[in-house]
């Protein structure tokens, strides 16, 4: 055992021990001690050293203290580390952690001792950042020193404190090359606690993993792929990690099926469109060039093939070499069967972003597409010149008269159980549901339609049934539609073309002009041809020689195509025969599977064509939107300014109309009440009680007051409430026959049915109540006419209670009553009357304008609504003009991507075909 480590143990004081000595160590040291004292330059240190480990062994820890405390030699350090083991034994952390603190040495093995009991003391006294300060200085005094690294790496962990951890696990993978260090941090990497580091920082241990053990290397860059995808630093990643690995020697021979896997999985999100080009364009090179050059067996079509596809969108992006590595993978790669499914999903999710960004694919397309992925039946096409009878033919086949001529549409015709007709633009889908429609969106009744149209029609033809046919009919080709003839739009979807050739002129010159430019559009479409009409010849040998000649002439040009003859005047069941033998005779009519694929593939990069061309319009449309609803902004300003112009006539004319009710039968109460009272001066007779008379008076002229009221006034009254809601009724009626109109004109303009500007009648129903209410019955006060305080009335009051008793007086009282009754002016009385009768009349007044105001209401409702919607529509066109003209490539580069994909999968589709 070397010093060092007796010192460790505190083991020192057996170099005093003899071999075979049975006394206690106390014993011996103790001899030895005094034995030592007894010399004239007496060393006691090293005896004392000795015995303060066995005092410490014993757990006498204040005898063994108090034997290190004075030592100076060599043996110094060592024991002021042992002195704070022993405080540290006693519970004294401060004295410990002072001593081990105080320790000056030169000696790494004491550092790390000392720097391992702080360690323990720091953890006890939940001093952390201490306790990690003096594990990190251990390991870095001596990461080799036994165990140091890894108690350094179970503290790590047991405190979560995940930097420190990896930061040991990386300085130790690189510095041992151990496989186990390496092991520990793909650990670390798989429990999400790299992430907090940047992708370089790991760049080293790759390098040394790589040269010691490439599938943990695969594995270790895998695990941090993962991690960091999904992550800011991501893109951090990939620039990093392939830049790395594009100087090392990795190659298909290793095996890499997991980092081929990533490789694929990472730049088919890249390429997703939710990333724009300029972002990823200086990655995407390198990392396809790594790809390939470990890509397993199972990713080597698609490495290849992406590697391919991406340098033809984007050339000069990546070196000869990697384009000579990938085409020799490709044509030396078995058939890809998924070409088809593929091309779908594909088509499926350009579908997907043009409905995300509001941009119409066309519906034409969409129905091929759709078409080419239901029932397997072989697509014909029918073409030829004006007049040479398609659609009798056509007619003959399907068995009914449906085909018409000069049709102006592209119509196909389907068999289906069910019979279901639609007429297909690419901006509308419409369905046709009687004969007379189907014969106008066929024939010409259409021809100034601006949008192109095919009709499918799906209905029961048990011919096409038995043949698995579907037949499509095109309008005649004349001198006037011959370059932008509708049938070029349609051959791609076409399996193949029969064109019908007319007997008095079979083959012309224009017919072999228009067939020549077919061929070379499109090389690889099936061309067969009619002989219609034949039975203008006069003999069968005529017809005969006719069709030879013809049939000569055309397989010079065609040698793989077929003719038939055909004449609508011939038996029907026969020409059928011949019809179904020529068809049977030319090969499946299911289209092969490779095929369907190619025309999916065309539609697919249509697609893409006419996205990129819709930007331009697109900005066009909402240059025009912006214009076009600021207009409609303004309009609808003034149409809510119009209309409060019209809340106010009407609320003018309607409340005049009531206070001309209200003032008449005022007036007529103020003019008639004081007459009426005047007449009561009949009742008065020189019989009559003068003394009690003024009471009785009262009494009468109150009641003739109210039965006034009650029997004249309020039936009056409510013969001209009803006229005036009556009035109402016409004005409010006039109102919503402008807002008709207005409504009207606005939803021309909108192009829907947008306004509807109702008013709310109901208030007329509200007034009608309220006038049958108030003018039901009236509760009339009794009025003080004749019991007042005045001059008059008191004398006659007074009068005749002193003077009524003699009858002498009474032609005298009766004189005075019956002057004072029909002189007086009761014009105030009939002011108060009328007063007290109007007052809920002119409550109700005030709440007329009002109840006009809700007769409105709806009207400003929806036209305010109709101007913010109309801001927002503004405010929307806007923001999108502003992303494509500041950022076009938010548009432009998803479809870029696209196509990058959409050139992938035909290279795919092509591997092992020769192609």
């Amino acid at each position: 055992m070397t010093l060092e480590e007796q010192l460790i143990k505190k083991e020192y004081y057996r170099t005093y021990m003899e071999s075979g000595e049975r006394n206690h160590p106390v014993r011996v040291l103790g001899e030895l001690y005094l034995a030592e004292q007894e010399k004239d330059m007496a060393d006691l240190a090293y005896i004392r050293f000795a015995q303060g480990e066995v005092y410490f062994h014993n757990k006498d820890y204040e005898a063994a203290i108090f034997k290190w405390e004075n030592i100076t030699n060599e043996l110094g350090p060592w024991a002021k580390k042992n002195m704070g083991d022993a405080f540290l034994e006693l519970g004294l952390h401060t004295s410990a952690e002072e001593l081990y603190l105080s320790i000056q040495t030169d000696s790494n093995v004491l550092k790390i001792e000392s720097g391992l009991q702080l360690l323990s003391l720091y953890i006890e006294k939940g001093g952390l950042d201490k306790a990690v300060s003096v594990i990190k200085e251990a390991v870095a005094l001596d990461p080799d020193y036994p165990g140091v690294t890894e108690i350094a790496r179970a503290f790590f962990e047991e405190h979560d404190d995940w930097e420190n951890a990896i930061e040991l696990a990386v300085n130790e993978a690189v510095r041992t090359g151990s496989p186990q260090w390496f092991d520990i941090l793909n650990q670390y990497v798989k429990q999400g606690n790299t992430q907090s580091f940047t992708p370089d920082y790991f760049n080293e241990s790759l390098s040394v993993l790589f040269q010691v053990d490439r599938r943990r290397f695969e594995q270790l860059a895998v695990s941090l792929w993962n991690s960091y995808k999904g992550t800011s630093v991501y893109m951090d990643w990939l620039r990093d990690f392939n830049l790395l690995f594009s100087a090392m020697d990795g190659n298909r021979k290793d095996s890499w099926n997991d980092l081929s896997e990533v490789y694929q999985e990472s730049y088919f999100e890249l390429i997703n469109g939710e990333r724009l080009i300029q972002e990823i364009s200086p990655l995407i090179p390198e990392l396809l060039t790594n790809w390939l050059k470990i890509t397993s067996n199972d990713d080597r079509l698609v490495s290849a093939s992406s590697i391919i596809a991406w340098n033809e969108v984007f050339p000069s992006s990546i070196s000869p070499a990697a384009i000579h590595d990938a085409e020799t993978l490709i044509l030396h790669s078995n058939e890809y069967h998924n070409g088809y499914d593929d091309s779908m999903e594909l088509f499926a999710s350009i579908i997907k972003w043009a409905e995300e960004h509001e941009v119409e694919v066309g519906n034409r397309i969409k129905w091929m597409v759709q078409e080419l992925d239901g029932p397997d039946v072989h697509n014909l096409l029918v073409a030829g010149l004006s007049g040479n009878g398609k659609s009798s033919f056509i007619n003959t086949v399907i068995g009914e008269e449906l085909a018409v001529s000069p049709t102006e549409a592209v119509i196909r015709f389907m068999h289906s159980e069910d019979t279901e007709i639609q007429e297909i633009t690419d901006m509308e889908v419409y369905k046709i549901t009687d004969v007379e429609d189907f014969q106008e969106a066929a024939g010409t009744a259409r021809k100034t339609r601006d949008d192109e149209a095919v009709i499918d029609v799906k209905a029961p033809f048990p011919f096409l049934k038995q043949h698995q046919l579907a037949m499509i009919d095109t309008p005649g080709i004349n001198r006037n539609n011959y370059d932008k003839h509708p049938l070029f739009h349609y051959l791609r979807f076409a399996d193949s073309l029969l064109f019908v050739l007319n007997a008095n002129d079979p083959f012309s010159e224009k017919e072999r002009e228009i067939l020549s430019k077919i061929s070379e559009l499109f090389p690889d479409l099936q061309i067969h041809f009619l002989l219609n009409k034949i039975d203008v010849v006069y003999s069968k040998q005529e017809a005969i020689d006719l069709f030879d000649n013809t049939w000569a002439e055309i397989s010079q040009y065609y040698p793989e195509a077929k003719m038939i003859a055909f004449s609508a005047n011939y038996d029907h069941q026969s020409q059928l025969k011949e019809f179904s033998d020529f068809i049977k005779a030319n090969g499946n009519p299911s289209s092969a599977e490779e095929e369907r694929t190619a025309k999916l593939q065309f539609f697919v990069r249509q697609a893409i064509t006419y996205l990129l061309g819709r930007r331009i319009e697109i900005e066009s449309n909402h240059m025009e939107s912006i214009s076009w609803n600021e207009e409609m902004v303004s309009k609808l300003n003034g149409a809510i300014n119009q209309l409060g112009d019209l809340e106010e006539e009407k609320t003018r004319s309607i409340l005049k109309s009531f206070r001309k009710v209200k003032d008449e039968i005022r007036s007529e109460m103020i003019e008639k009440i004081p007459e009426m009272l005047r007449s009561c001066s009949g009742l008065v007779t020189e019989e009559s009680d003068f003394g009690n008379l003024h009471v009785e008076m009262n009494e009468e002229m109150n009641k003739r007051i109210r039965e006034y009221i009650g029997g004249t006034i309020l039936p009056k009254f409510h013969d001209s409430l009803q006229k005036w809601v009556e009035h109402s009724k016409e004005e409010f009626g006039q109102s919503q026959s402008y807002l008709d109109e207005m409504g009207e004109g606005f939803n021309s303009m909108y192009g829907e049915e947008r306004l509807n500007l109702e008013c709310d009648f109901r208030v007329l129903d509200d007034w009608r109540r309220d006038a049958d209410r108030m003018t039901n019955g009236y509760h009339h006060d009794e009025v003080n006419i004749l019991n007042r305080s005045t001059p008059q009335q008191f004398f006659l009051k007074s009068a005749g209670k002193l003077l009524g008793v003699l009858p002498q007086n009474h032609a005298m009282l009766y004189n005075r009553y019956k002057t004072y009754l029909e002189t007086e002016d009761y014009y105030g009385i009939a002011v108060s009357v009328a007063e007290k009768f109007l007052q809920q009349f002119e409550i109700f007044e005030r709440s007329i304008e009002r109840d006009v105001n809700l007769f409105f209401k709806q009207p400003y409702i929806d036209l305010e609504k109709a101007v913010e919607d109309t801001k927002s529509e503004i405010a929307y066109s806007k923001n999108e003009l502003d992303k494509i003209r500041v950022r076009p490539e938010l548009y432009r580069d998803p479809l870029k991507l696209y196509e990058v994909k959409l050139r992938q999968l035909e290279w795919m589709t092509a591997a092992g075909r020769g192609e």
